[in-house]
């Protein structure tokens, strides 16, 4: 859900107490009582009791809230081809990637807070754009981002830096103008240090964004955050000291194409999950679905694949991804946890040159209804592949649902 709409902010650093979401009350509403009359005179029995005044209970039900998680905004030539053709086809000039990410708006913006992976830095409007191995994508997909839902996305990759710190610049400003926020780069050291809070009704989240590493030498190492395990940790503390109810971790990781998490990544969990800072995990960079798993009441999405890619692999299940969607409930004492755990499968449709029409679509809603573009044949496999690889790790049985 788009929070720009109901806050004139979409996200706060450490925290904006000026910024107020609708629906959300200004103060906590006053202790009431309702007196019971006292019998008149006369009229009451000897030795009766007067009845004593009833409290009402807090009127407002324990905070809850849904958030989603999608795979990798990874920028391939085919996609931005695709969103010339649809702009055309509109009888518009530039590019439109709307077309694209329609399939999935009604997740995305259905949420209270949806967050993407943008893994490669922005070209200036004009260009030139450029695809693997060096990335600089079209800024034109942010505002589709934002009409799509996302209210926030994660930065931190291995492509990065590709376009240097004047790439990460251009990229966080172009988030900035369309009120999407942003977490794992930065522009400056007292960016880089500053907690990213996002407002979610009556709740307010942290976002941490860390990746394996990049693939050019940095050229100030603060632009870009790097997994470290103590890091991480204090960054959600910092988060929670600022405000933050739940903290969530993305992280940019594991082995590209595996649909197994590494022995280093299970093991980074628990470690991270252990810790009362951390709220929740999920990672990137494999490029097609990984397990999820449970760990001391907690959740841990391995890798969702890509959202949207145009890979040239023959690698199986680039073309495929999961988003995640958890809805957290307060509990006695104000603390969340989560209530419910589903997710989504995703199908990106083939990229053809002859006519170039790549569409993201809701796997499960596609095989129900019928797409031009995807036989009912890729889909069932598309989706028997992300069902096996969720539960790897015996997901279903904590709880893990798929998402009807």
């Amino acid at each position: 859900m788009r929070l720009g709409s109901r806050c004139a902010a979409a996200y706060l650093v450490v925290i904006l107490a000026s910024c107020t979401t609708t629906g959300e009350p200004a103060s906590e509403p006053p202790e009431t009582t309702t007196a019971v009359p006292s019998p008149s005179p006369g009229t009451g029995s000897p030795g009766e009791r007067p009845t004593e005044p009833h409290r009402t209970p807090d009127p407002r039900p324990p905070r809850e809230f849904t958030v989603v998680m999608a795979g990798d905004v990874l920028l391939h030539d085919g996609l931005w081809v695709t969103a010339r053709r649809d702009a055309t086809v509109a009888g518009r000039s530039g590019m439109d990637f709307r077309p694209l990410l329609r399939g999935m708006r009604a997740v995305v913006d259905g949420a209270d807070l949806a967050v993407c992976h943008l893994e490669v830095p922005l070209a200036p409007r004009g260009g030139p754009y450029s695809g693997y191995p060096i990335f600089s994508g079209p800024p034109q997909i942010v505002p589709a981002l934002a009409w799509a839902g996302f209210d926030a996305c994660t930065t931190a990759s291995n492509h990065s830096v590709d376009q240097g710190l004047g790439g990460i610049r251009r990229t966080l400003d172009t988030l900035d103008a369309h009120q999407v926020a942003h977490a794992g780069t930065a522009r400056t050291p007292g960016e880089a240090r500053r907690p990213v809070i996002v407002r979610v009704g009556r709740a307010r989240v942290g976002l941490v964004s860390q990746t394996y590493g990049v693939g050019l030498p940095v050229e100030r190492p603060w632009s870009v955050q790097v997994i470290d395990t103590a890091d991480i940790l204090r960054r959600a503390r910092a988060a929670r000291a600022a405000g933050a109810d739940v903290v969530l971790v993305g992280l940019h990781w594991g082995l590209e194409y595996q649909s197994e998490p590494t022995p280093e990544q299970r093991s980074i969990a628990r470690r991270l999950l252990r810790s009362a800072a951390v709220d929740l995990l999920y990672g990137h960079h494999a490029h097609v679905a990984q397990p999820f798993e449970r760990i001391g009441g907690k959740w841990v999405a391995y890798g969702l694949g890509n959202m949207v890619a145009q890979q040239e692999t023959d690698v199986t299940g680039v073309y495929e991804g999961v988003t995640a969607r958890f809805t957290f409930r307060e509990r006695r004492g104000g603390r969340f946890a989560v209530h419910k755990a589903e997710y989504i499968p995703t199908y990106i449709t083939p990229y053809d040159p002859g006519t170039p029409r790549m569409r993201l679509l809701r796997t499960t809603r596609a095989l129900e209804t019928g797409h031009p573009d995807a036989s009912a044949r890729a889909l069932s496999a598309s989706l028997a592949r992300v069902n096996e690889a969720v539960n790897l790790l015996g997901a279903r049985s904590h709880g893990l649902r798929l998402a009807r």
